[in-house]
């Protein structure tokens, strides 16, 4: 009952402008909770709150036109979002910038670019973040080669239980060369 409550509370707060009601109506139609999924609503609320300048449904908003969901896949309409979501500070966002430099998606492929993506991300916690900065050091794309880095980032993505960082560490310290 609370739910459907919300909902209708919501509904008519989004119809007025309100942004958090804008974005709420946008989650219940992506996740599919008191209406049938979809995406192509979801996506419409997102856009109305993120105009408003709602950093959540900025990352939504660019999240969904990255994957193509309730809208035309577009990787450049999609940084547009994360752009605005990431000068708020939300580390999401700064990891998809970082992931878009270093995929070419939307934007030149740039590995240093990507690293300073990543570095605000990781700084921020993001445990996905600090894992491609080690990537990014033990490989030396974007940056200068650095194991003690590409092993500092990584412990901080392990420390998050990480799997993958776990690896990466472990096969590190085995290998000899810390």
């Amino acid at each position: 009952m609370d739910l459907i409550n919300n909902l209708v509370m919501w509904q008519r707060m989004a119809e007025r402008g309100d942004a958090g009601a804008q974005y709420n109506m946008g989650v219940a139609y992506y996740t599919g909770q008191g209406f049938m999924r979809n995406y192509a609503e979801a996506a419409k609320w997102f856009r109305k709150s993120a105009e408003q300048g709602n950093r959540d449904a900025q990352f939504n908003l660019g999240n969904a036109y990255y994957n193509g969901e309730g809208v035309m896949q577009d990787y450049a309409e999609a940084l547009k979002w994360y752009r605005k979501a990431a000068a708020q500070g939300d580390a999401g966002a700064q990891f998809n910038i970082g992931n878009a430099y270093s995929h070419g998606r939307g934007v030149p492929q740039d590995d240093s670019e990507a690293v300073r993506w990543y570095t605000m991300a990781a700084e921020q916690g993001d445990a996905d973040a600090q894992f491609n900065l080690g990537n990014a050091y033990y490989h030396g794309r974007g940056v200068r080669r650095d194991y003690r880095q590409a092993a500092y980032w990584w412990q901080r993505a392990a420390d998050q239980g990480d799997s993958g960082a776990m690896h990466n560490l472990q096969t590190l310290y085995s290998s000899g060369v810390l």
